[in-house]
């Protein structure tokens, strides 16, 4: 019958109990001819037949389509004598398997159908082999295909390690050994085994992921070609075509290639995990954790690609989702934490588009360094394919600019999304969303350059544009309005900044409710306008601040749980605040805990927990603890060096902290040095009217006033003072830090009458804006007291002292350096 002919061949033709082994073998190809290695799978396997376990033994070989469990097992077969019958059954679908035992029934004379044959091996007390080929299919409950009895032997191949619930024992099958892939691909190329074949072969074994069925392609290919020293070169450049192509001539009777056998498993995953397979052949395997794509569907701040958003929100809203989709890909016998079938993920056309997407993965994980060759793959991929003037092309180049503005590289930025932006001018208009996306983009990128000025003229082009187009209370209208805010605190438009900020989260909580992500984001935004406003750095402003950031705090903790990227947050600014307003301990305890949740929940070496570890540095800094805020920040630095490379802003930012620490410790050297760096890349980086360059600035001065380098001082201090002033105003706290060090050092240098004339006004602005009790007015206040000293005006010195010493001996308590030292002296760092 032709049912047979391809299922059942050489059926024995009568009984078999007296039959050798070799003459009982049912359907059961022979092994390959170049079969090689897997001596170890196969000593396992020969070593558990062998045990006398008194019921029916099962092993399962398990492993990707294409790694060759048939051949280890015919290999197997072919080398055993036990047997007295080995029956092979293809256990694709449950129709050939009811095919191969009713073949079993019908050469044993004892029936016609798949019942038959099972009651016919429970009844046969010998040393049966059952054979299980390509049982892929989870659906398929094996069990209900075993001899319901205690003796026998059966075999499993197939990709779903689940099945080793039913076994005994199992192995998995995957890479071959390097030396036994070399021997297999010489093999099958017909090339002869010597030295320099051998070292050609290392190399084009290593490039095919020691893969046996793309060795045994590349084999056909090079025995075909004879190209064994040029395959390489051919490979790099045809590899979708030579991992597609099924070879004329081959050594078995598989019949797919690398690529179909991957889709073969890959097709039958749902969508979702799918999608999560693609996203893991672009990661690195020792990267991949559920917390990286959890952030997907929390971050705000950063352009997500829309269709792993929309995969983030719906997958990962439930943690079983993504357990089961990992299940589910692991039931396939992919290794997504090894990323083993992306050479063939990485070719199709769906998957090249992923690599976007896996772009902003690493992005929100704040591994940029891999995002960007990614994202520029894809800009190439869709340059060659597209065009330069796509608009695919376009997006593609305003990822990378966005991932450049990541890593701290404004200017590689501010070209590309130049470019952009005057081709979509042109190709869209100038109030598509598109357009006026990639302008507020540039915008940010102006902002990080320090050119406020020019990203102001943009952010209030594309508020103006939006709402005329959408109206006010549209969403991207109140997110252009927010970023206009911003720009206007960094400009010292302090008070425009608030009002604007105002109106946005007084809509959002109007039109999305005051739960609602975006109202909340917009209330701490609110707070942060606040606590920095022109009249807002009194106490009781400060405390407005503290006010609404303690709802966030409490709504994002009841909202989203603990240990929410969004809670951390909110409670990283309730302790900026309480920092601010001096309440050093209430700020470190929340500080602490907000460290130590991102440590464990990110990992040690996260961003996000660089930047909570220096806040919590700086804490102990402010409460004299300096060799902890140093231990802190010296891993804090390293660890930013090493991840962000030198210039990132995250770097500097670190360096001139542990440089500040370093100052406090008397280990000025160590500073000067550190401080030296800084400024100097900041100039180049960013320009000298930059803001990071000013703080640069002024740090390298108040060092060189410890080190006894006046003159020097002197003349970085003017410079900070002048342009602090002229951006800010008299009463900014930048101004006030720069005019009270440079009060210092015409102390120092015997201007005497200019240093209280200076130290006075400091002096008579933070208490009005701070309040008497707080650490910068008692800065200001001691500062002031030694220059009455020095001018002989002791009485005014010591009411002054008096007053500083017991209020430090009050909140800080008796031991403290600041209360030990007396008076007030200590100059501020920016």
């Amino acid at each position: 019958m032709e049912i047979y002919s391809h299922l059942a061949k050489a059926l024995p033709i009568g009984p078999s109990s007296n039959a050798t082994a070799a003459s009982n073998i049912n359907s059961c190809p022979l092994a390959s001819k170049i079969f090689h290695g897997r001596e170890s799978i196969l000593a396992t396997m020969v070593k558990y037949y062998a045990e006398d376990t008194r019921k029916q033994r099962i092993f399962l070989l398990h492993g990707l389509g294409g790694a060759g469990k048939t051949q280890i097992t015919l290999k197997f077969v072919e080398d055993s004598s036990q047997f007295s019958d080995v029956f092979f059954i293809d256990a694709s679908t449950p129709e050939t398997i009811d095919i191969g035992l009713m073949n079993i029934a019908v050469s044993k004379y004892s029936g016609s159908n798949a019942q038959d044959a099972l009651q016919w091996l429970s009844r046969t007390a010998e040393e049966w082999l059952l054979v299980f080929d390509n049982a892929d299919d989870p659906k398929i409950n094996l069990h209900s295909y075993f001899p319901q009895c205690k003796h026998g032997n059966i075999l499993i191949t197939s990709r779903n390690p689940g099945l080793a619930v039913h076994a005994g024992a199992n192995a998995a099958v995957s890479d071959m050994e390097g030396t036994d892939s070399v021997e297999l691909l010489l093999k099958s190329a017909v090339q002869d085994s010597t030295p320099q074949n051998r070292e050609v072969a290392r190399e084009i074994v290593k490039e095919l992921c020691y893969f046996p069925l793309a060795i045994i392609q590349a084999g056909a290919f090079i025995s075909k070609s004879g190209a064994l020293n040029s395959y390489l070169a051919y490979y790099s450049a045809n590899r979708a075509r030579l991992l597609s192509e099924k070879p004329a001539q081959t050594h078995d009777n598989y019949g797919s290639t690398v690529y179909t056998t991957w889709q073969i498993s890959f097709d039958q995953l749902t969508p979702p995990a799918a999608t999560l397979l693609q996203l893991c052949s672009f990661l690195h395997h020792r990267g991949i954790s559920e917390q990286i794509f959890s952030n997907a569907s929390f971050r705000k701040d950063v352009s997500i690609h829309p269709l792993v958003h929309k995969w983030s929100q719906s997958t990962l809203g439930d943690p079983k989702k993504y357990h089961s989709h990992m299940v589910a890909i692991a039931g396939m016998s992919f290794e997504p934490f090894r990323t083993r079938p992306d050479m063939w993920l990485g070719d199709t056309t769906a998957t090249i588009e992923v690599g976007l997407e896996c772009a902003d993965i690493y992005t929100w994980a704040g591994q940029d360094k891999k995002a960007e060759p990614l994202a520029l793959a894809v800009l190439q991929r869709r340059r060659d394919t597209l065009g330069e003037d796509h608009l695919g092309t376009l997006a593609a180049m305003n990822s990378v600019a966005y991932i450049h503005h990541q890593l701290g590289q404004p200017k590689q930025a501010e070209t590309l999304q130049s470019v952009v932006l005057e081709k979509q001018k042109s190709m869209l208009g100038v109030d598509h969303p598109e357009t006026l996306i990639t302008m507020l983009d540039l915008a940010n990128t102006y902002r990080q350059l320090g050119q406020l000025q020019e990203a102001e003229a943009f952010q209030s082009v594309v508020f103006e544009k939006r709402r005329s187009i959408f109206g006010e209370d549209h969403p991207d209208t109140l997110i252009a309005m927010g970023y206009l805010a911003y720009t206007y605190h960094r400009l010292g438009r302090l008070q425009e900044a608030e009002a604007l900020q105002s109106v946005v989260f007084e809509k959002q909580k109007t039109i999305s409710g005051e739960d609602h992500p975006e109202t909340l984001i917009a209330m701490d935004n609110l707070a942060s306008h606040i606590h920095n406003s022109v009249d807002c750095r009194r106490q009781r402003h400060f405390k407005e601040a503290e006010a609404l950031q303690s709802v966030v705090f409490e709504k994002r903790k009841t909202i989203s749980g603990e240990d929410h990227p969004d809670t951390l947050i909110a409670m990283g600014y309730l302790a900026y605040t309480y920092h601010r307003l001096g309440r050093l301990q209430e700020a470190e305890a929340l500080q602490s805990v907000v460290f130590e949740k991102q440590k464990t929940i990110s990992g040690e070496d996260h961003p996000e927990t660089l930047i909570d570890m220096g806040f919590l540095a700086d804490t102990y800094y402010q409460l004299g603890r300096l060799q902890e805020a140093e231990a802190l920040q010296s891993v804090a630095f390293e660890k930013q060096k090493t991840s962000l490379g030198e210039d990132h802003p995250h770097t500097l930012i670190a360096m001139a902290h542990l440089a500040m620490t370093y100052h406090q410790l008397g280990r000025l050297q160590e500073a000067e040095a550190l401080q030296s760096v800084v400024f100097e890349k900041q100039k180049t980086i960013s320009g000298e009217d930059h803001p990071d360059t000013r703080i640069a600035m002024g740090n390298l001065a108040l060092t060189y006033y410890q080190l006894g380098r006046l003159q020097e001082a002197e003349a970085l201090q003017s410079v900070v003072f002048a342009k602090g002033k002229a951006i800010f105003g008299d009463d900014h706290p930048e101004t006030l830090i720069a005019m009270g060090n440079l009060a210092s050092t015409y102390s120092r240098l015997g201007r005497l009458q200019e240093a209280e004339a200076l130290e006075s006004v400091v002096f008579e602005k933070r208490k009005m804006i701070l309040g008497e009790d707080h650490p910068d007015t008692l800065s200001a206040m001691g500062n002031l007291a030694d220059t009455y000293y020095q001018l002989g005006r002791l009485q005014e010195a010591e009411a002054l002292q008096c007053v500083v010493f017991e209020k430090h001996k009050a909140i800080l308590g008796e031991d403290h350096p600041h209360t030990l030292r007396g008076r007030g002296t200590s100059k501020c760092c920016l």
